[in-house]
């Protein structure tokens, strides 16, 4: 088929993998969760008194990195230069998450004061059309008047005749 002009060119760089985006952000969520707990701190302990009692020990010639430990040191500038921009890149996204809920919060709140409002008028128009209506006491009252004006009246219609 020839290449038509109407249409962009197929991408030359199809080879590559195609790597979800979110994935370094999950990533950096999962290793600051990490960081924070009582585990890293305790395997970080191990880690450098193994580190420090095998260099102090120089058993069987292993004496890698004497004492002021330039090797250690650079291991831990190079986990502080990765665990930072990561512990930042996770609070971005919990900044993120936290402005969407904010929003949904606000929204709900909006929708629960219009509801509210609402229903406050549909009370206030109850309110306005129960007191229209006649209650059963005023009904009976009413009545006894009505039915006193009739004896009344019965009473001067004999007393005439």
């Amino acid at each position: 088929m020839p290449d038509r002009l109407d249409q962009p060119k197929a991408s030359r760089r199809s080879w590559r993998p195609r790597l979800d985006p979110d994935l370094v952000g999950r990533g950096a969520e999962a290793f600051a969760r990490f960081m924070g707990t009582g585990r890293f701190l305790l395997y970080m302990t191990a880690f450098v008194v193994i580190w420090v009692a095998l260099n102090a020990l120089a058993l069987w010639g292993l004496r890698w990195d004497p004492y002021p430990f330039i090797l250690l040191n650079l291991f831990f500038s190079v986990q502080a230069s990765y665990a930072a921009p990561l512990i930042l890149l996770a609070q971005n996204r919990q900044d993120d998450r936290d402005r969407v809920a904010l929003e949904q919060d606000r929204q709900r709140a909006e929708r629960s004061l219009a509801d509210t409002e609402y229903l406050a008028r549909e009370i206030a128009a109850l309110r306005i059309a129960v007191s229209e209506v006649a209650t059963r006491d005023f009904v009976r009252s009413e009545l006894r008047n009505l039915l006193e004006d009739l004896e009344r009246e019965d009473d001067e219609d004999t007393g005439d005749a």
